[in-house]
């Protein structure tokens, strides 16, 4: 894990150390073949960013409690039964180089698997009564549900305007962020108007993270390194490819839909449209609307009392638009 990831974690570094602990224990079954499969997937975990956004806003505003453990456990089951979900529907058999739950023991089983993670979620909630934090959480996964369909649904037509666009990646990536900032708050109690702020602060961080996303498709600086291309293999319109197509020719905009439609697994066609966002602007227009999305999230945290989780609540903003990969 990077340097930066580390630094940040810093003042909530014990409470993820117990965090993963409980984590691990709330997927516990009496099922010796979900035991496997749910060991699998705690040992492969990423960065924990989502956790650490539910710490670092607890901790900004009160004292970390067993609420906020339940709040950080909530979010990682049903995040991660999207996630074995979504290897499904993807036909994906690598998440993060490691082999997904579908590769390893078919569909049928992942799906099993990312139902059983659901219900644990649920579970988890309703014994303890933690009834505002399954609200917020149970209503970040429909979100996403719906902007998952709404991005399939366009990709066949490629007719995505900028508020579509913003409209799929609000509801598929910023809402899980908003309910990790939001559910913190609400673990220590904070006042209604806090809570509605810290989710707002996460809806904006996680829009900025999504363009940062996108922009890894086109590596056009030397931090990101080679082009991947990917989204365009796939057909997802992104803000580079939506700000080129929106500032072209009707003829430009012809060739590169019928690229992006027919040709879009030949490289040396991908290409083609990765350097055509590059020479109408497409990269550095959406670098400015990353930023202006960071700048309105820091905005928000600016009456918050300073401490280090305060820095750190900053610091994980400013990591999600210059990480690496």
């Amino acid at each position: 894990m990077s340097s930066t990831v580390n630094k940040i974690k810093q003042p909530i570094a014990a409470h993820m150390e117990i965090f993963e602990v409980k984590f691990k224990d709330s997927m516990k079954s009496t099922v010796p073949l979900l035991d496997k499969i749910t060991n699998y997937i705690v040992k492969r975990k990423g960065k924990q960013i989502r956790p650490m956004f539910v710490f670092l806003s607890a901790k900004c505003l009160g004292e970390i409690n067993d609420s906020t453990y339940r709040a950080a456990a909530l979010i990682e089951l049903l995040h991660t039964a999207t996630l074995v979900h979504d290897d499904v529907v993807d036909d994906s058999n690598e998440r993060r180089g490691f082999f997904s739950v579908n590769a390893l023991w078919k569909n049928k089983i992942a799906v099993l698997i990312g139902d059983f993670l659901l219900s644990k979620g649920l579970l988890l909630s309703l014994d303890n009564d933690d009834f505002r934090l399954l609200k917020i959480v149970s209503n970040a996964v429909k979100e996403m549900s719906e902007g998952e369909l709404l991005q399939i649904e366009k990709a066949r037509r490629l007719d995505i305007s900028e508020e579509i666009y913003f409209d799929i990646i609000t509801k598929k990536t910023a809402t899980l962020v908003a309910a990790c900032c939001a559910c913190g708050a609400v673990s220590v109690n904070a006042n209604e108007e806090t809570i509605q702020k810290f989710k707002e602060f996460g809806t904006l961080t996680g829009i900025a993270f999504q363009i940062k996303d996108d922009l890894f498709d086109f590596g056009t600086d030397e931090l990101i390194g080679k082009p991947t291309g990917i989204d365009i293999k796939e057909k997802k319109m992104t803000l580079p490819l939506i700000f080129a197509l929106n500032n072209s020719t009707w003829n430009e905009k012809r060739k590169i839909i019928n690229i992006i439609k027919n040709h879009n697994t030949e490289s040396d066609q991908v290409k083609k449209v990765i350097d055509f966002v590059i020479s109408k602007g497409g990269i550095e227009y959406a670098n400015k609307i990353m930023n202006d999305y960071k700048d309105k999230a820091l905005a928000i945290l600016k009456n918050v009392p300073e401490s280090p989780s305060k820095e750190s609540l900053e610091a994980l903003i400013k990591y999600s638009i210059e990480r690496k990969k």
